[in-house]
């Protein structure tokens, strides 16, 4: 195992930094393909049972309507995407975008209770999920990836203040009164 071990720790996969950004590409490819599939009433007819049954998100039919809950939703992904994709540069709007993926995953995870037919009654029901609830739990791991880069970018910004503050204290302690 030993040999293993070093054998991977020569490779370029534990560079710094490159699962941090690896999972940020990651969500923005995400949320590209997700806000983009959100613009056609096809996906967002098959995801009603869904949207219905969801505590955060239930409003949004009666409300906006099932072609404005796909803007709201596509616009909201594409908003998000674009943000996290802006963080490989500016950090605080990577902290934006992140948050709103924190949003976008906690609203769908708050469904897997109420999903209809989500839990497979000839292997007793719950926990035995059937594929609605299945097809939800993929977003476990985005919330916890979206909270990752929300952490991560969080203490690069506070990092680069830091550093900042350093060196305008270093500036001002050179220069004569």
């Amino acid at each position: 195992m030993d040999f293993i071990i070093d054998r991977l720790a020569c490779t370029g996969l534990f560079r710094r930094d490159l699962d941090y950004h690896l999972l940020r590409g990651v969500m923005v490819v995400i949320f590209a393909w997700f806000g983009y599939d959100k613009w056609f009433e096809a996906e967002i007819r098959g995801l009603l049972p869904l949207i219905t049954h969801g505590p955060l998100i239930s409003w949004t039919i009666p409300v906006l309507g099932i072609r404005g809950t796909a803007i709201l939703l596509g616009t909201s992904e594409w908003t998000f995407g674009t943000l996290l994709f802006l963080g490989f540069w500016n950090k605080k709007l990577g902290v934006l975008g992140a948050l709103g993926s924190i949003f976008t995953f906690i609203a769908t995870v708050t469904i897997i209770p109420f999903v209809p037919n989500g839990w497979d009654l000839g292997a007793g029901g719950f926990p035995a999920m059937a594929m609605n609830a299945a097809f939800l739990m993929k977003d476990l791991v985005l919330l916890a990836v979206s909270i990752y880069l929300l952490k991560q970018d969080v203490v690069r910004v506070i990092e680069a203040r830091t550093r900042l503050a350093g060196r305008q204290s270093r500036i001002l302690q050179n220069v004569p009164a």
